[in-house]
C-alpha cells in the first residue's frame, strides 16, 4: 500500500481530544514549517513534536537528519517517542510512585513496573494549542501551550506549559520551555526526544559518529534503568567517558542499555546555567551538531530498541539508526532526595532551554 505524504503546513487534521480532563471537544492537529534559507524544521502540535530538520552537508546536499514518520496518524500511534516533548515528568519513575509534602501519589505505570515519560498520556500524547506562528523571516518561530490538569496521569495540580521552537541563527534551532504550577506543588521534568542521524535519517547507523560530552560524572542505572543506588560516579576509566571525542560505536559492546548493548545512560553535565552539553560529528557528510542547555543532566540513548521500525519514505530504522541527547533533570529524582529537586511550587516557574547548532 502506498504511504501518504507528510501534510503541508497549515493543512490540519481534525481529531477528538479531552480538554481539561472534562468535556470532549474538537481540536486541530497540523504541521508547521519554520524556514530560514535552506534550513528548515517541521513541527506538529501533536506532542510538540519535531518531525524533520533539513540541513546541508559539506557539499551542499540537503538531508533530513531527524528520524520519524510520514503521517500525523503514525505520530499519534507512535510508541518510539520520535521527536516529542515528554512530560509532566519525563524519564523513568520507580513504581510510578512518589511522596510530596507527606502525601503519596501514584502515576500511570507504562514501563513494566514503572512509569516513563509522564505516563500513557503524557505531554507527547496530547494536542498543544498553537499560540503564535511565524513561518519565515530572520527568526521564524512557533509557540505552543498546554494546560495539564490536576490529577492528569496521577500528578498533582494544574500546570501551564509553554514551548517555543525558533530558528534563532543560521542553522540554529532554539527550544524554550516553561511551566508554572498554579495551585499545588508538583514534580516537573521535560525532555526533547528527537532522534538524530547526521548522515541523514535512514542512511545507516550512527556508530561512526564522534561524540564529545561535557560530563565527568554519570548516574549508574540498574536492570530496570533506574538510578536505584543513588550514586553519582566518575566516568573516568569507564566506557561512558566521552570527555574527548570518541566514535559512539567504539565501546558500545561494553555497555548495556537495559537488556541490550548500547547507551541509555544519564550524564551529569559539568557546570551550571546555559552551557555546552555535547558535540557530535558525522565524518562522511561533514555535518556536526553542538548542543547547549541549562539542565543538570542529559540522557544519551543510541536507538538500542530500533528494530525494523517503520520510518519515512518506506525506510526501516534498525538498531543504532539514531541517537538522542535528552537534556533533563536527574532521572527518578522524585524518589531520591540526594538528587537536585524537581519540585515546582505554586507560582514558581520551571524553565528548560536548549539550543541545537548545526554546521557542515
Amino acid at each position: 500500500m502506498a504511504r501518504a505524504p507528510v501534510l503541508p503546513a497549515l493543512l490540519c487534521l481534525a481529531v477528538l481530544a479531552l480538554a481539561g480532563g472534562a468535556d470532549a471537544r474538537r481540536k486541530m492537529v497540523g504541521v508547521y514549517e519554520l524556514k530560514r534559507g535552506d534550513f528548515s524544521v517541521k513541527m506538529t502540535n501533536w506532542g510538540a513534536t519535531i518531525m524533520s530538520v533539513l540541513v546541508p552537508d559539506s557539499k551542499g546536499n540537503l538531508a533530513d537528519v531527524v528520524l520519524g514518520m510520514d503521517t500525523l496518524a503514525e505520530y499519534v500511534n507512535d510508541t518510539s517517542y520520535f521527536g516529542p516533548l515528554n512530560g509532566r515528568v519525563a524519564q523513568r519513575m520507580a513504581r510510578g510512585r512518589f511522596v510530596l509534602d507527606g502525601k503519596v501519589y501514584h502515576t500511570y505505570i507504562n514501563d513494566g513496573k514503572n512509569a516513563i515519560h509522564g505516563g500513557k498520556r503524557g505531554f507527547s500524547k496530547v494536542i498543544w494549542t498553537v499560540k503564535e506562528y511565524v513561518a519565515g523571516g530572520d527568526s521564524p518561530y512557533i509557540t505552543m501551550y498546554y494546560r495539564s490538569f490536576d490529577g492528569e496521569q496521577g500528578f498533582p495540580g494544574d500546570l501551564d506549559v509553554y514551548a517555543t521552537y525558533q530558528l534563532t541563527g543560521p542553522y540554529e534551532l532554539s527550544i524554550r520551555t516553561n511551566a508554572t504550577a498554579l495551585n499545588k506543588a508538583t514534580p516537573v521534568n521535560f525532555l526533547q526526544h528527537v532522534y538524530l542521524n547526521l548522515g541523514g535519517e535512514g542512511s545507516g547507523d550512527i556508530l561512526g559518529h564522534t561524540l564529545q560530552l561535557s560530563a565527568s560524572r554519570y548516574t549508574p542505572l540498574d536492570v530496570e534503568m533506574l538510578p536505584s543506588s543513588g550514586r553519582v560516579d566518575p566516568v573516568a576509566g569507564t566506557s561512558y567517558d566521552f570527555r574527548t571525542p570518541m566514535p559512539i560505536g567504539a565501546r558500545i559492546r561494553q555497555v548495556m542499555g537495559g537488556k541490550v548493548y548500547g547507551y541509555d545512560i544519564n550524564y551529569v553535565i559539568d557546570g551550571e546555567g546555559m552551557r555546552k552539553v555535547a558535540v557530535a560529528r558525522d565524518g562522511k557528510s561533514g555535518r556536526a551538531l553542538e548542543l547547549w542547555a541549562n539542565q543538570p543532566a542529559m540522557q544519551l540513548y543510541t536507538g538500542n530498541f530500533l528494530n525494523h521500525t517503520q520510518g519515512k519514505g518506506g525506510k526501516l530504522y534498525e538498531q543504532y539508526g539514531g541517537f538522542c541527547l535528552e537534556t533533563q533533570a536527574y532521572p527518578d529524582a522524585v524518589n531520591h532526595p540526594e538528587f537536585p529537586s524537581v519540585t515546582v511550587r505554586p507560582g514558581q516557574v520551571y524553565k528548560h532551554d536548549m539550543r541545537f547548532t548545526f554546521s557542515f
